[in-house]
């Protein structure tokens, strides 16, 4: 069904985002300060909708170019530093969420689209250079 969707749309196709608020410190402690400041990153998303704001291509997709999410009043917070950590692709941890991934298509075996394991030979392949 998701698949024949995408098919259907081709480029008029919704764009999807991923956001991972819950990225920790060394220590533990969440390193982007969530609740209202997640406007922020929104507001990034939107304006790479509108086609007005460009990112830099990864292995993992699409990331917000340096400078590009407005940290006005929370510099102290979010400072430079901070930010390469909230956009670094750790890329063996990665290659992790791949692996477990193929172990839990298995469950699905033949039943399982082709799609899938190829969109998951491709990522592999980003994270591999």
């Amino acid at each position: 069904h998701w698949l024949e969707m995408g098919e259907k749309l081709g480029d008029k196709a919704p764009k999807i985002f991923n956001v991972n608020w819950f990225k920790q410190d060394e220590n533990g402690n969440f390193i982007w300060p969530g609740f209202g400041d997640n406007m922020r990153v929104l507001d990034w998303i939107i304006k790479r909708c509108e086609g007005t704001i460009d990112a830099d291509e990864t292995a993992i997709g699409y990331l917000p170019k340096k400078g590009d999410i407005n940290v006005k009043g929370i510099e102290d917070e979010v400072t430079p530093e901070v930010m390469d950590k909230l956009l670094a692709v750790d890329k063996e941890l990665w290659k992790k969420d791949v692996a477990d991934m193929r172990e839990f298509y298995k469950q699905f075996g033949d039943k399982l689209p082709e799609e899938l394991s190829k969109e998951l030979d491709k990522l592999e392949e980003r994270l591999e250079k």
